[in-house]
């Protein structure tokens, strides 16, 4: 309970504000001060004492006009500061269901389960692109750091840091559940494509080129 309370603090700090903002992907110091309005030395200062801790990195540089910018970006160990309390009890149902119903058995009923859990966010806009924002909405509502981006006229929702990484490890068939969720939103065929190596990051595709479902490894 203690350290429960702890990590509240530390969140709730200008500390755990440049960690959620890491969380949505790697930032220089620049955008980082821009972001949070402070200056770049108290950035500087708050990165430093992020870095002894164990829970911001410096992943190369950025160049382009002027002096090159040192890129920051979360360590593994900052997402246990983010809640995840349910994982232990997430994968064990898992594991349960997956003994019973096989691995295709259970991606079908937690696609299914997204599909429920996405009809309540279901709206009367037309657009495409404005569905697709929704369904960002209710998964940062959920706890991921997702965006959405476009590319080539091929919408794509991405999220760093994911909220059920612990369980994806275990069970790939987890991310069939916001693919499932994405798409009651949405109302277009969508892929998954996340990246479920040391560090799960999230990836699916709506609309054009998302009839092919391919969940990558």
């Amino acid at each position: 309970m203690a350290m429960k309370r702890w990590r509240q603090r530390i969140l709730a700090s200008t500390r755990g504000r440049v960690l959620a903002l890491l969380r949505r992907g790697p930032r220089t110091v620049a955008e980082l001060a821009e972001e949070l309005r402070l200056t770049p030395n108290a950035v500087r200062a708050h990165l430093s004492a992020l870095e002894r801790d164990g829970l911001v990195e410096q992943q190369g540089v950025r160049r382009g006009i002027g002096k090159p910018a040192h890129i920051y970006e979360l360590s593994a160990e900052a997402e246990s500061f983010f809640p995840g309390a349910y994982s232990p009890v997430l994968a064990g149902t898992f594991g349960l269901l997956r003994e019973r119903l096989g691995a295709e058995g259970l991606e079908e009923f937690v696609r299914t389960v997204g599909h429920r859990a996405g009809a309540g966010a279901r709206n009367g806009r037309r657009d495409l692109r404005e569905k697709a924002g929704v369904a960002v909405e209710v998964l940062n509502e959920l706890g991921a750091a997702a965006e959405l981006r476009e590319e080539g006229g091929q919408l794509e929702i991405r999220g760093r840091g994911c909220p059920l990484a612990d369980v994806v490890r275990q069970y790939p068939q987890t991310c069939a559940l916001a693919e499932g969720l994405i798409e009651e939103i949405v109302g277009v065929p969508v892929a998954e494509h996340c990246d479920r190596g040391d560090r799960p990051n999230c990836s699916f595709l709506v609309g054009a080129g998302a009839g092919a479902k391919a969940g990558a490894g």
